[in-house]
């Protein structure tokens, strides 16, 4: 969950990596000029090593970064994207998962939702997960334990939006991209007084 958090901040980070893989003689030589903003010996040192030694313990960096504009940082020329998830993947048949871990934990993936009400009735404390960022977070911040967990992505009956009369019905396990699109769809198909909510849920994702 945190790689395109990473991913997106280093499109706004510039850096030079030559600074940090020259040889160990030469970040000895440019040791006594120090890079303000990385704390490193810095790698234009070198240029005015000649002019005899500081009067103070460091010298900053006379390179002028180009400042980059909104324009450029697109994202079109960056080459680190992850991978897309493999196609041939996507055609698999889905089967149901019973997986036990450490501990007695146990691990549950049904496909119907009366079975996920079946594992519920056999276990009234199990968690049921979508994305699971919550459940990380309370086992790491509140060492919370799930001794059982239901996944319910792969159910149907919990994957279903549909747009009705009174206003829509959002499934539980609705992918956030799939709930934008029809989202807009609404709000371009009804009056605004309508879609008020929409709006807002669209917005705030």
């Amino acid at each position: 969950g945190y790689r395109p958090i990473i991913d997106a901040f280093r499109l706004f980070a510039k850096t030079d990596d030559s600074a940090y893989t020259k040889s160990s003689s030469a970040i000895i030589k440019t040791s006594d000029f120090i890079c303000p903003s990385t704390g490193k010996p810095c790698s234009c040192g070198a240029s005015i090593a000649n002019e005899g030694p500081s009067p103070t313990d460091s010298r900053t960096c006379g390179y002028q970064y180009k400042q980059i504009s909104y324009s450029e940082i697109n994202g079109s020329s960056y080459s680190e994207k992850e991978l897309i998830f493999p196609p041939e993947l996507l055609l698999r048949i889905n089967m149901p998962l019973n997986l036990c871990g450490f501990g007695g934990l146990k691990w549950y993936r049904p496909l119907r939702l009366q079975h996920v009400l079946d594992l519920k009735s056999c276990y009234p404390e199990a968690k049921l997960v979508v994305g699971n960022s919550e459940v990380g977070i309370e086992m790491n911040m509140k060492n919370a334990q799930y001794p059982v967990l239901i996944s319910v992505t792969h159910v149907p009956e919990l994957n279903v939006l549909s747009v009705e009369e009174n206003g829509l019905k959002i499934g539980a396990s609705v992918r956030l991209t799939k709930l934008q699109q029809i989202l807009r769809k609404v709000i371009s198909e009804h009056d605004g007084h309508k879609t008020s909510s929409c709006k807002a849920i669209l917005e705030q994702l």
